[in-house]
């Protein structure tokens, strides 16, 4: 059964301030660390929404500076930020990824299950205590924020949902939908998030168990729900700032928020792309050169400017317009942090917490 945790367990104060599986490459069974040793390629697992659509994403832009400069090509293995981790641990007995990039609490919970090795990258001790492990497992290599969409043409003005409560409207039956906690980064957010802003478990599960009645259903991808909100074809989805952001250049209707509690302030919060060195990497040489060049000062730039995300560096002040964006865009908003620790220790009991509230 779910163990009753309330919030004051699962979050800490609060703070102001201003999918889909797809394969890159066909990947063949590699040796082990010290076989591969001399191979030019680094394979990279990672939750999606930091690759373009388009191939202008930051993903494409740092890969293909990073080949130039080291003759190392990427071979890139996208998915949901659970199915990653999970993809890692059927492969640890034959282990095919050397860096791993996804989205709390899943990195906690690789590094949980042995699937990383310590390395701190070039640039890690710019980073923020609390978007890096204390013992060098893990870095975030972009900051970014927890969020949801809406279609600005069918809902503006007093049509555009502003609190969880408004989500329960009839008029959006069948026109919400949000991806499978457990299962995507995103997703698990959404309990996260609800957890925070109804005040404990309990309450949160009560809530989103109403929300299923305008629920379409579930997704493995946060990212294919974007370009559904923007034709249309549902109005509101779950999401988060630095993808959305990116997106939305390419459409137009696709505005993001974030929910209140009725009569509360709208919150968020980090929910950041963390890279790890898998342990027994193919090729693991090449993986520390993969994250020492993404956290270097000028992939780090570029964060924002292409990827329409946020510097994990706090020593990189970008000015570009993006960022100048970014910025509007939680401006007003609460940022909480969460208790890592907590959530991927009792991470399956808030899963299954949802599932009989939801019936999923």
């Amino acid at each position: 059964m779910a163990r009753n945790t309330s919030t004051r367990h699962l979050i800490k104060p609060a703070a102001a301030v201003t999918g889909s599986l797809a394969l890159a490459a066909s990947l063949s069974a590699c040796g082990g660390a010290s076989a591969a040793g001399g191979e030019k390629t680094v394979t990279v697992y990672s939750a999606d929404g930091l690759k373009g659509e388009n191939g202008d994403g930051w993903y494409d832009q740092v890969f293909k500076d990073f080949e130039k400069k080291t003759g190392i090509k990427v071979k890139y293995v996208e998915g949901g930020s659970g199915e990653m981790v999970q993809r890692a641990v059927r492969e640890k007995s034959n282990t095919q990824a050397d860096v791993i990039v996804t989205l709390p609490p899943f990195i906690q919970q690789a590094d949980a299950k042995g699937l990383l090795q310590k390395y701190a990258p070039q640039g890690a001790d710019k980073v923020a205590a609390a978007d890096k492990a204390a013992d060098g497992k893990w870095t975030s290599v972009v900051k970014n924020y927890f969020g949801f969409v809406r279609n600005t043409k069918e809902l503006k003005g007093a049509k555009a949902p502003k609190t969880w409560e408004d989500l329960l409207d009839p008029s959006l039956k069948g026109k919400l939908q949000y991806s499978t906690p457990g299962v995507a980064g995103d997703g698990t957010a959404v309990v996260i998030k609800a957890m925070h802003d109804f005040g404990g478990k309990e309450p949160a599960m009560e809530y989103l168990k109403k929300l299923q009645a305008n629920n379409v259903g579930p997704s493995s991808s946060t990212s294919k729900l974007a370009p559904k909100v923007d034709k249309g074809e549902i109005l509101v989805a779950n999401g988060d700032v630095q993808m959305n952001f990116a997106q939305s250049k390419s459409m137009p209707n696709l505005g993001i928020w974030f929910p209140a509690k009725e009569g509360g302030r709208p919150t968020t919060f980090a929910l950041p792309y963390a890279a790890g060195l898998v342990k027994k990497a193919p090729h693991t040489e090449n993986g520390k050169k993969l994250l020492d060049f993404m956290l270097a000062e000028g992939a780090q730039q570029q964060v924002s400017e292409i990827g329409g995300g946020f510097p994990a560096r706090t020593d990189i002040k970008a000015t570009d317009r993006n960022a100048i964006e970014l910025a509007r865009v939680i401006t007003g908003v609460e940022v909480f942090e969460p208790d890592w620790k907590d959530i991927s220790t009792n991470l399956d009991d808030y899963i299954d917490a949802w599932k009989s509230a939801t019936g999923s």
